[in-house]
């Protein structure tokens, strides 16, 4: 029995010394230095005693005697010297019990007191020795240093989290405070927070960090606003994904050494005579096409010219590896993330006004009907004479009337309109000349439509923000049609390039990466409803795209082969396949054989997808951004598609995707027109709300011009 026997345990890591009172088989009832009563699992005593203590004696005697023994007892533990005990049997590959240790420590005539005292070291210091099955363990010296480090850690961390949660709570109030010495922790483990919430790898830590601040973790992004690491409107998803955002000074160096590496001009067709013109957006800063037109005695000779990057740029160099890495050059919403660092992309290598760069040329001879007589690939020099914006051609266009070349005119019609000398042109031969441009454009359209082509093409929204710094964070929403004169030049010319690229693969076996789309599984009628909804419906519908070294037709494009080819400064399988088209050029082996081809598929799509996701959920942010402004504004949507108690539904100013619910006694149709208002819009959430309404109201917002909103 163990009534009078003193009985030790550890209850919320305090060792705590006690006098048991009855014995009750499985359950001891004690009695503790504090004077409280207590039962205690049996299996839960670390030590009971062999001396027994009369229980007879009141109870001020009793706890006396405890508070006597407790002092013995931490006497004793102050003489227990851990560290000397662990140097002499560390090396012994077994574990011993306590009154062995005891006996080391205070030698071979040992009482309750000493055994209790070294237990108590033990459990204390717990740096040395691990206890198991009721015995201790020498811990390994390399264990010992880790447990020595994850103490310093941790020293450091508290020290951290005390400091760090007094700048906080200091900042949320309004004080002026000077950032401590562990700013930089303190904002890691915010941005933790704001970016993966409870996934965090240190939630634990940064939740701890705010409950010292007197906050939750909720709050995090408007902490790290309020401390202007981040921005109102910082791209959370960017940083999220980690998409690479600056290039390494590896990167950097192969970029100046490019500036200093010579043009080889030697076996390269010289074209810097034909007049050559790029037409991109007001924005673009990389260009990497350019276009020419050269009038032939029953036709044209139609150049697109497309940098050659792959002659520049050496295959498993730093700047080609990144390019792996990156995938594509991002243009998102106030921010551009190039594939190449901007020393090449938008001056080494970027098809400059007035400079001599090298270029893979397609020359393409047709009749006056566009039908393509004979084409060819060539290696050459160019000089862009003319940088010209989409807007610039379409005014040209719009204000001048085109040449008297119909199919049935005199050619000499013609050449009084087009001159054969094209270096220097005039104002009117260079309408003439963007004029017949269009025209073929708009041939070469038409038939891709009669071999079935698909036009899913909508305008494309683009957020547009004021450079001014007095209105820098005004912006506008506008929706720019991407089937204008200008716009349907570039666009046919381009994939009249990547389908002859594909041909010429094809047909020479070269491996490369083919887009293939089978048909779709069924063709959406063009109808009343609409456009944009027939745009929709249709997309539904389409077969997917596929990725493959094995040419096949591609039907939403109308065309029997195709590589994407066009944009080697912006998308690294167009660099990949230039690689492949040089090899032919040059009489070379490939430079990737299918197997490689394949590798760099793999690795490289994921990304791809990845960055599209990202750019249409950052413009998405941008357009709820701008409804988060205009609540209870109406707008007009188009049902797209029926759901169990909502509807799918798009806004056509905006051409976003959401969803209505049901309401009572109105039943919708597909591709009805409605009027919804703005209910809730919260771009950090990604939430849009939305009511049905019957009629519009003067709230009613229209796109005939772009919509403004300033967040100043």
């Amino acid at each position: 029995m163990n009534e009078g026997k003193i009985v030790e345990y550890i209850d919320q890591s305090r060792f705590i010394c006690s006098l048991c009172l009855q014995d009750k088989g499985n359950k001891l009832h004690l009695l503790t230095l504090t004077n409280r009563e207590v039962n205690l699992s049996v299996k839960r005593a670390m030590l009971i005693s062999n001396s027994v203590i009369d229980l007879s004696m009141p109870r001020e005697n009793i706890l006396e005697c405890l508070k006597q023994e407790e002092e013995t007892r931490n006497s004793y533990k102050d003489q227990v010297d851990v560290k000397d005990l662990w140097e002499l049997i560390k090396d012994e590959d077994e574990s011993f019990d306590h009154r062995y240790l005891a006996q080391l420590v205070f030698g071979s005539s040992i009482s309750d007191e000493h055994i209790s005292a070294l237990v108590r070291a033990l459990f204390e210091n717990r740096l040395f020795f691990k206890m198991k099955d009721g015995r201790f363990l020498p811990n390994s010296e390399e264990r010992v240093e880790q447990i020595i480090r994850q103490r310093e850690e941790d020293a450091l961390r508290e020290e951290r989290l005390v400091n760090g949660a007094n700048w906080i709570a200091d900042i949320l109030k309004g004080k002026q405070s000077h950032p401590p010495a562990c700013k930089d922790y303190v904002i890691d483990l915010l941005t933790q927070l704001a970016l993966y919430g409870k996934e965090a790898p240190e939630f634990k830590h940064g939740k701890d960090l705010l409950s010292r601040a007197g906050t939750n973790t909720s709050y995090a992004r408007d902490i790290l606003i309020k401390l202007g690491v981040w921005e109102e409107d910082e791209n959370i998803e960017l940083l999220r994904l980690g998409f690479p955002v600056e290039f390494s000074k590896k990167v950097l160096e192969e970029a100046e050494i490019l500036q200093n590496k010579p043009l080889p001009l030697d076996g390269r067709e010289d074209l810097r005579d034909i007049f050559t013109v790029t037409i991109d957006s007001a924005e673009t800063r990389d260009f990497d096409d350019a276009v020419s037109l050269e009038l032939l005695e029953n036709g044209y000779r139609l150049g697109i010219h497309i940098v050659d990057v792959a002659q520049m740029v050496e295959v498993g160099g730093p700047i080609d590896n990144e390019a792996k890495i990156r995938a594509q050059s991002l243009y998102l919403p106030r921010r551009q993330i190039p594939m190449m660092p901007p020393r090449v992309s938008e001056d080494l290598l970027s098809l400059t006004e007035g400079r001599d760069r090298l270029a893979v040329s397609l020359f393409v001879d047709m009749d006056r009907d566009c039908d393509i007589l004979d084409y060819r690939f060539t290696q050459s020099i160019i000089k862009v004479d003319r940088r010209m914006t989409y807007n610039e051609i379409d005014e040209i266009l719009n204000r001048s009337d085109p040449p008297q070349t119909g199919l049935d005119a005199p050619d000499e019609a013609m050449s009084d309109d087009l001159s054969e000398d094209t270096e220097i042109l005039t104002d009117k031969e260079q309408a003439n000349l963007f004029h017949e441009m269009h025209r073929i454009a708009a041939l070469l359209h038409k038939k891709r439509m009669d071999m079935g082509a698909l036009n899913l093409s909508l305008p494309d929204l683009q957020v547009r923000f004021d450079n001014r710094p007095e209105n820098r964070e005004d912006f506008t929403l506008e929706l720019v049609p991407q089937d204008t004169p200008a716009r349907t030049i570039i666009a046919e010319f381009m994939i009249l390039y990547n389908c002859l690229a594909g041909r010429l693969c094809r047909d020479n076996d070269i491996p490369t990466l083919f887009r293939t789309q089978a048909k779709p599984n069924e063709l959406v009628s063009q109808d009343k409803r609409g456009h944009v909804f027939y745009v929709f419906q249709q997309r539904q519908k389409l077969s997917p795209l596929q990725i493959t070294t094995t040419s096949a037709p591609h039907s939403g494009l109308g065309v029997d082969s195709y590589v994407q080819a066009t944009s080697p400064l912006r998308r690294e399988l167009d660099l990949v396949a230039q690689h492949q088209i040089k090899s032919l050029l040059n009489r070379t082996d490939p430079v990737y054989t299918h197997k490689e081809l394949n590798e760099i598929k793999q690795s490289v799509i994921p990304t791809i997808k990845a960055g599209q996701m990202l750019s249409r959920n950052r413009q998405r942010y941008w357009i709820i951004k701008f409804l988060s402004r205009h609540i209870d504004t109406q707008y007009k949507a188009i049902v797209i598609h029926e759901l169990r108690n909502r509807y799918r539904i798009v806004l056509t100013d905006f051409l976003l995707v959401t969803e209505v619910k049901r309401k009572n006694g109105v039943l919708l149709n597909m591709g009805d027109e409605i009027w919804v208002a703005i209910k809730k819009a919260d771009p950090w959430e990604d939430q849009l709300v939305v009511d049905y309404v019957e009629k519009k109201t003067d709230t009613v917002k229209s796109h005939n011009r772009p919509l403004w909103i300033s967040i100043c």
